[in-house]
């Protein structure tokens, strides 16, 4: 395994941060020609004007001690939450394409996720739809692109960068539609999705191998370290050569790398309270789900309970009303033999 002094910006292997990184990607971002060059090529469009607009999210900073359980060793240690506050980006990007027609592109940078954070896109996503945007000094809504960059493997789908695009089609003569429409164009989207984890075998032949090689999840030179990784390709190309100098100077640079470590230890422990968190809303659920079982199984023993009781009670009723017939059965058999006894005692006194 190479070290970080053995590995120089020269030759065919040098280091280069882990873009998948917020801090890393935002710093990428902030590069007109770098930020033209990435949604270009994955648009496979021309960009004649961008403006870029991180949108970030922080989190609270908490001033409370967490306790965390070492991976490595057999102990406990007091982890200071508050000195891992982060912030989460997405990227808005306003673009004109090359005939001059505005566009939003979303890029969505997602290391892992969970339930929650599809709802987080999709109520993003909807807050774009309905904003209101700048064009000119002019209030317009802007068709939307969207570029998703996914820590997390899609299951079933091998290939490492997705197109997810629309066509207009008419289905009375099942024909492709040229024309565009602003109502339609305004109402849906195109989509691509980047697998970081699916890109192996880079063929760096276009400029989409070439950006690809940049997210490449592989020759990390630390290890059960992600943050940084060598760079096995020769770069021909200046935009390549702009990412690789950023990255590089990322890498190398003790500071930057720290920042990095910090959002990595941060996610750690994030990812520990969010694990802990779902894990105890689960088991609330469970509990509340046998809870409710357990009342569904005595609701039904109450209600045979009540069944067996007007059995008892109708059975009980039939046994009254036998019961009074035959009081009534043994009034008329009393009122007889009394007139019997009356009847014998007249015989014998006459």
């Amino acid at each position: 395994m190479e070290t970080n002094e053995g590995i120089k910006k020269s030759g065919k292997h040098f280091i280069i941060a882990n873009p998948i990184y917020d801090t890393v990607f935002k710093r990428l971002m902030e590069n007109q020609r770098i930020a033209k060059f990435f949604i270009s090529t994955i648009i496979e469009q021309p960009v004649d004007d961008l403006t870029v607009m991180p949108q970030e999210f922080s989190y609270k900073r908490n001033e409370s001690k967490s306790l965390d359980k070492d991976r490595d060793k057999d102990e406990t240690r007091e982890i200071d939450v508050q000195y891992y506050s982060m912030f989460r980006l997405d990227f808005m990007a306003t673009i004109r394409d090359a005939d001059g027609t505005p566009r939003k592109i979303l890029i969505e940078l997602q290391k892992s996720w969970g339930t929650e954070d599809v709802l987080r896109f999709r109520k993003y996503l909807g807050e774009q739809y309905v904003r209101v945007d700048i064009i000119d000094g002019k209030e317009t809504m802007l068709p939307i692109t969207t570029i998703y960059i996914l820590g997390n493997n899609l299951a079933g789908i091998t290939s490492p960068c997705i197109k997810v695009g629309r066509t207009y089609i008419d289905m009375i003569n099942n024909e492709p539609i040229q024309a565009k429409s602003e109502f339609i164009e305004n109402l849906t989207h195109n989509s691509y999705v980047i697998q970081a984890g699916r890109i192996t075998d880079v063929r760096y032949t276009t400029n989409l191998d070439k950006l690809l090689s940049i997210f490449e999840q592989r020759h990390f030179i630390i290890e059960n370290s992600d943050v940084m990784k060598a760079y096995p390709y020769q770069t021909d190309d200046e935009n390549i050569d702009l990412i690789t100098d950023i990255l590089y100077e990322m890498g190398v640079d003790p500071k930057k790398r720290k920042e990095i470590e910090d959002e990595k230890e941060f996610l750690r422990v994030f990812n520990l309270q969010h694990d802990s968190f779902m894990k105890k809303l689960e088991d609330k659920e469970k509990t509340i789900e046998d809870k409710k079982k357990k009342l569904e199984e005595d609701k039904k023993q109450l209600e045979e309970k009540k069944k067996e009781l007007e059995e008892k009670k109708k059975q009980l009723e039939e046994k009254k009303k036998e019961n009074a017939e035959k009081d009534k059965e043994n009034a008329a058999l009393k009122e007889k033999l009394a007139a019997l006894e009356r009847l014998l005692r007249d015989q014998q006194t006459k």
